[in-house]
């Protein structure tokens, strides 16, 4: 095998068609004036770029992190209606959630999510009882228009066969219904990409040092390269504060007497090895609001989450002893003691959830998108659920034209004549992909291996061909970044030349799985940091 050693000279060749570089994208950013600026790199900010890319504005998008860098690549992953909002009766949003699950799993995005079982366990003296739980999970399914089954009881016995570390102990009954799930760093990497496709300029690693203003108008933002220290500025003539959990810290930039608008609650996460197979993920309920859930994910056990106010410093938001014991004795109402063990965590992220401002305790609020307008024209978007990011898009775009004085002019094409379903970049089928990779694998010698091309046929669509030829090209490309892992270092490369990844950990967290494996080691991340620079 190839030895990391050997590695040293793994991308002094970018691939052609590779991205402008940091001081060609800051040169056309500063040169040309915008129609849109998005501040804000999370979820929402790209879908706005995307659709108003699509529409045919002139967009710029940045970000003062990586792209998902923060709240939007530490959610729990799922793609759901939100079967606790039949609690509330909010039959209508549960409804609009499962359309837009639907669409993004079956047409935008097949390649990125995939379906999802949930055994929702009922035990003696639970907050539910077996019979309304599975009228739930009926209705449930029934505002899904069945298209994953219908939602029934199933016994212990049968849920224990594809749950083997579910407890059986004084559990009356399981009550079963679906969703899907992916993985939030890739789906959102993938809506960048549709958004420069579509036309938009983007640059990561880049933070407003404050905004410009026209005749007490928001003109555009100065900004600051992180990595470089070059500073210089946008022009737009709109800007969009979609910076989430920092949404009020830019709009003080536009008003330093701004009120809050927002509040935030801390959700956090533990991702440990399985100690067997899970063919289900478990939604187990902790109170009558509340679900804990476990999630079988990228070949690993993810765990959460907590949902507690948090008043901080949004950059320091972190995993504790305590959120750790609580995601841990809440996942013990269900799950036996040796999955459970501390031993095989391997990873613990937590995100901010942006809540709109007011009373009440953060695990009962909606979760709704705010749009606000500041004195200066600049307007803010924050919350929302990562289920209906392209809805959410779509709903900012119309409220940018309803803006009086037609401030996008007339050259733009309105949402609502835009596709329905468009496609995010890669669509196909990943079973066909991951087949076609084993079967015209790199040659001469060793042909992918198994898990290596469902990898990348679940991470990147039908673009995984365009990994294969650079490792086919280069037998080192092709070689595992860890033995205990499925990616190889061709994916790196492809991260520096198509998918914007400036450091270590954009490669590590957000465009692999290495560091939620708990593979990423010094000697990895140095050759990673090499890699980068070549």
């Amino acid at each position: 095998m190839t030895t990391l050693q050997s590695l040293p000279s793994l991308g002094m060749h970018p691939a052609a068609g590779s991205l402008p570089t940091r001081a060609e994208t800051r040169d056309q950013l500063s040169r040309a004036t915008y129609d849109l600026l998005v501040i804000g790199g999370g979820i929402l900010g790209i879908s706005t770029a995307w659709h108003a890319a699509q529409s045919g504005l002139r967009v710029a998008l940045v970000d003062a992190g990586d792209f998902a860098g923060a709240t939007s690549s530490a959610s729990s992953k799922l793609l759901h209606g939100g079967l606790r909002y039949l609690q509330t009766g909010a039959v209508k949003l549960v409804a609009e959630n499962h359309f837009e699950r639907r669409a993004v799993s079956r047409q935008v995005a097949p390649h990125l999510s995939n379906p999802l079982t949930f055994y929702l366990p009922v035990y003696k003296g639970g907050p539910h009882g077996a019979a309304k739980l599975g009228a739930g999970v009926f209705a449930y399914s029934a505002l899904s228009a069945f298209g994953d089954g219908v939602g029934h009881l199933l016994s212990p016995a049968k849920a224990a066969q594809d749950v083997p570390e579910l407890r059986t102990d004084n559990l009356k009954a399981v009550a079963v219904y679906g969703d899907d799930q992916m993985n939030d760093a890739r789906m959102a990497l993938m809506t960048v990409r549709a958004a420069v496709d579509a036309g938009a300029v983007v640059l990561n690693h880049a933070e407003v040092s404050g905004l410009r203003f026209t005749r007490g108008r928001v003109t555009g933002a100065e900004l600051k390269d992180r990595l470089s220290g070059e500073e210089f500025g946008v022009d737009a003539r709109l800007v969009l504060n979609a910076t989430g959990p920092w949404v009020d810290h830019v709009r003080r930039m536009e008003d330093p007497n701004a009120a809050p608008s927002i509040r935030l609650s801390k959700g956090a996460h533990l991702v440990l090895k399985r100690t067997s197979p899970w063919n289900a993920a478990l939604a187990t309920p902790i109170d009558k609001y509340r679900i804990t859930f476990a999630l079988p994910w990228e070949d690993m056990l993810l765990l959460g989450t907590t949902d507690e106010e948090y008043e901080g410093d949004p950059g320091e938001v972190a995993v504790n002893d305590k959120d750790i014991a609580q995601i841990l004795d809440e996942a013990a109402f269900s799950i036996r003691d040796q999955q459970l063990d501390r031993s095989l965590i391997t990873y613990a992220f937590a995100g901010l959830r942006v809540l709109p401002g007011g009373p009440g305790d953060t695990s009962k609020a909606k979760r709704e998108t705010v749009v606000t307008e500041g004195r200066g024209g600049m307007l803010s978007v924050a919350g929302g659920k990562w289920t209906t990011f392209r809805h959410i898009g779509r709903t900012i775009m119309k409220k940018l034209e309803a803006l009086p004085g037609h401030p996008l002019g007339d050259s733009y094409e309105p949402v609502s004549a835009l596709p329905k379903r468009l496609p995010l970049p890669g669509i196909a089928n990943p079973n066909a992909v991951a087949h076609r990779l084993l079967v015209d694998g790199p040659a001469p010698g060793p042909r992918m291996s198994a898990d290596t091309a469902k990898h990348l046929a679940t991470h990147y669509g039908s673009l995984s061909f365009d990994i294969a030829r650079m490792a086919n090209e280069n037998p080192h490309l092709a070689e595992r970044i860890h033995p205990d892992a499925p990616e190889i270092w061709a994916q790196v490369a492809y991260a520096r030349d198509h998918e914007w990844a400036e450091t270590a950990d954009d490669v590590l967290r957000r465009r692999t799985t290495l560091t939620i494996r708990g593979l990423a080691t010094d000697e990895i991340r140095g050759k990673v940091e090499d890699m980068l620079r070549g």
